[in-house]
């Protein structure tokens, strides 16, 4: 039997980008949240903003700070902002990836970066990636113990995180991630000890069916292209 956890550290996703180019944005600046996205990131806030929730950290980028704000102006809280929390670096980054795989096989310069999928070759090693998101999930442990933290960052560095928890591998398609727009995956501890990982979706029923299997949101369709 699962130990009742005295501490929960909820990993949330930011919510929708104004993206209407399909942009792999990564790291970049100036990629906001769409109308949409600030709607889910009102819905998580007043979903989750009654728990007992004492700390708040985000990703620098504007789509976290964005996703972060209606939760710690319902709960009170200081928003920490955490580069370890940050999106994972990615070759592709600026491509637009409007036809999906396709835009790699169509441009055999980027096929020089496809060699090894597990570290991956194209970007920030998933070890990597896990090391610096545990060490913001421990702070944010010690910092909320007996009670609970969210964690605002991005969907590839919280599904490695989620792999690397349930000792799964690394090695994956991108397609199979449960990690959708302001989706909480909850990291449950008992003392320092992770006991349980769960799963939600706050904003589910916000999310345009074309981004609910997509590795990153492509965001930004006008309203009326929308399913």
């Amino acid at each position: 039997m699962t130990a009742t956890p005295d501490t929960i550290v909820h990993l949330l996703r930011h919510g929708e980008v104004h993206n209407p180019d399909g942009v792999l944005y990564g790291r970049r600046d100036g990629f906001h949240l769409s109308d949409l996205g600030n709607q889910m990131a009102h819905r998580v806030a007043a979903s989750i903003g009654d728990r007992d929730i004492v700390h708040l950290r985000s990703s620098p980028l504007e789509r976290a700070q964005e996703t972060s704000r209606p939760l710690a102006e319902a709960r009170g809280l200081e928003i920490v902002t955490d580069e370890r929390v940050i999106e994972s670096t990615n070759q592709f980054e600026g491509i637009s990836f409007g036809e999906g795989a396709m835009t790699i096989l169509k441009r055999p310069r980027l096929w020089r970066h496809m060699w090894n999928p597990v570290r991956p070759s194209w970007g920030e090693p998933y070890k990597q990636v896990v090391a610096r998101m545990m060490a913001a999930v421990e702070d944010a442990r010690a910092a909320a113990a007996g009670h609970e933290a969210v964690v605002v960052s991005h969907q590839l560095p919280i599904w490695i995180t989620r792999l690397h928890v349930e000792k799964r591998s690394f090695l994956h398609d991108p397609r199979s991630r449960q990690c959708t727009l302001c989706s909480l995956t909850s990291l449950h501890f008992v003392g320092d000890r992770l006991t349980q990982v769960s799963y939600s979706e706050p904003a589910g029923d916000l999310i345009p069916v074309k981004d609910r299997k997509a590795p990153f949101s492509a965001g930004g369709a006008p309203e009326e292209q929308r399913p």
